[in-house]
């Protein structure tokens, strides 16, 4: 971690999670993920009914992001600016200003290569000239780069949200110096190459690799895949006062998931609730040496508020099961191995199938059996996913409406693999809308498919929580909310969530590297309090 050159505590809000993404966002609401053809007209929405002047709007939005870095770095701090000729590049400039008149030590390096900057820009570029205080160097032809030391603040205002293909030539060389050193680069709105959704075919050596990204007004698609973390950095969603319409063009199927979103979601009980008015559930899990999976999603369902939970499993399953989870009802499966066939499930509110079962002939057999007979929401989950992506065909047998969670390995033997994350969205958006399927892409930022091809992203989760059984106790928490009732994406949704906050909470106490996933179904009744205690503040 790089040295903070203010005399101020850190103030980044860092929300951890699986694979080391961090983000903060500054206000509440339905958040949001556009396009950046989205972004540019709702830029020019607000600037026509505002009304206010486009630069302006780049002044309140550079204003933004000279605070950000006024509140974290202190004056005297040598920053470095490379902008470049579009409004990204007048974002830069503004900033250039502001820092410089609150006392950095400010160079900036404008790259005019070919005679020609924005309106805006320009009209930055000029009233920087009258800061006296500025070490200013238009670039037109050739380049003598600065020494970028460890200790220097870069700023990338090169290009912003407008890329739509790989950064060459002179622009590429830059973004492979400004990488090449150790100081800390900060990106204005998106590092520079990065385009704002598919880099299927962008070039990783032509994209600046950011510590921090400071966005404006909505995060980017393409922060939510795990392939651009080293260009996006820790990112940070800055509010600058666009004008939403509610109009058709900003219509998205992507929305990132907030505590205000699910807080309303989970639901008070009834002074006079008893167990059966709170779900009969009913997990199939566990061939004989996978106990644990079995025990870990039992142990999550009930400690989710499930009232009652029968467990199928063989017989040399039971007596661990009994102990750990003597609460748990156990419905003994004839094979001694595995499961090999179907049970009465006619009395249950709903059912999850998959932790640890194997893969055998006789179990698949049973598997694919039992699914025809479920007239209850349903939970596939680990084995089972493995069955159908092996049968593939056996997915038009699976009920509309059942929930898949699968990790990555999983779900490409459901939709085949993917040149990369966006790809991979999009083939299970897919997926989801021709099935009518949830599925819970599990990882950092979560993402939460939905039969009417949404998406929500889930904030919570921590890079602990990648370790054996996690995935289980997720299975065990969405059983236990669609036994007591809840709508499948609220299930979904809250379930996700709660799951993560509850890994969150294990890291705290445990540091990540000590969280197992018994700790996560520890946490699960301290998520539920928290969040219902957020729910009270938010109602008051």
């Amino acid at each position: 971690m790089i040295a903070n050159n203010s005399k101020k505590p850190f103030t980044l809000v860092f929300w951890p999670c699986f694979c080391g993404f961090c983000f903060a966002i500054h206000y509440l609401c339905i958040m949001k993920i556009l396009t950046a053809e989205q972004i540019k007209q709702l830029d020019a929405y607000t600037i026509e009914h505002e009304p206010i002047a486009s630069i302006d709007l780049m002044e309140r939005a550079s204003r933004a992001f000279a605070n950000r870095i006024m509140a974290e770095w202190a004056p005297g701090t040598v920053v470095k600016v490379f902008a470049g000729p579009g409004n990204n590049g007048g974002d830069a400039l503004a900033v250039s200003r502001m820092l410089a008149e609150a006392g950095y030590a400010v160079s900036v390096y404008l790259f005019n290569t070919k005679g020609h900057l924005s309106p805006d820009c320009e009209e930055n570029k000029q009233r920087l000239l009258t800061c006296g205080n500025v070490d200013f160097m238009e670039v037109t032809t050739t380049f003598d780069p600065p020494v970028l030391e460890a200790s220097d603040l870069v700023i990338d205002g090169l290009f912003g949200t407008g890329v739509t293909r790989p950064l060459n030539g002179g622009f590429a060389s830059v973004v492979k110096y400004i990488n090449a050193s150790c100081a800390t680069v900060v990106a204005i709105d998106v590092p520079s190459g990065l385009m704002c959704e598919d880099n299927a075919y962008n070039v990783a050596h032509h994209i600046i690799k950011a510590r921090y990204t400071f966005t404006f007004q909505n995060p980017k698609l393409a922060f939510f895949f795990p392939e651009n973390e080293a260009y996006v950095g820790h990112w940070e969603v800055l509010d600058i006062g666009i004008k939403d319409p509610m109009l058709d063009f900003t219509s998205t199927p992507y929305r990132f998931t907030e505590e205000r979103d699910v807080c309303p979601m989970l639901r008070n009980r009834s002074r006079f609730v008893h167990k059966g008015s709170v779900g009969n559930a009913a997990l199939v899990a566990g061939k004989r040496g996978m106990a644990g999976a079995a025990i870990l999603a039992a142990r999550a369902c009930l400690r989710s508020g499930v009232g009652k939970l029968t467990v199928h499993t063989p017989e040399p399953n039971v007596l661990p099961l009994q102990i750990a989870v003597p609460e748990a009802v156990i419905s003994v499966d004839p094979d001694s191995l595995c499961f090999s066939r179907p049970f009465d499930i006619s009395h249950m509110d709903a059912l999850a199938i998959g932790p640890g079962i194997g893969t055998t002939p006789t179990t698949m057999r049973a598997f694919i059996e039992l699914v025809n007979m479920v007239r209850v929401p349903l939970v596939l989950d680990a084995d089972a996913l493995n069955i159908l992506g092996t049968y593939h065909d056996w997915l038009d047998q699976v009920p509309k409406g059942t929930v898949l969670t699968p990790h990555k390995k999983e779900l490409f033997g459901l939709i085949s693999s993917t040149v990369n994350s966006y790809e991979q969205l999009e083939k299970t958006r897919s997926m989801c809308m021709s099935r009518q399927l949830f599925v819970v892409v599990k990882g950092a930022l979560s993402a939460v498919c939905c039969p009417d091809g949404s998406v929500f992203f889930n904030p919570t989760g921590n890079p602990g929580m990648a370790t054996a059984g996690s995935g289980d106790v997720l299975t065990g928490v969405i059983l236990s909310l669609l036994a007591q009732d809840y709508m499948t994406d609220v299930a979904v949704r809250l379930g996700v969530y709660l799951h993560g906050l509850a890994g969150d909470i294990a890291a705290e106490r445990l540091g990540y590297e000590g969280v197992m996933a018994s700790d996560i179904v520890e946490c699960l009744p301290e998520a539920f309090r928290r969040l219902r205690n957020s729910n009270k503040k938010l109602q008051k």
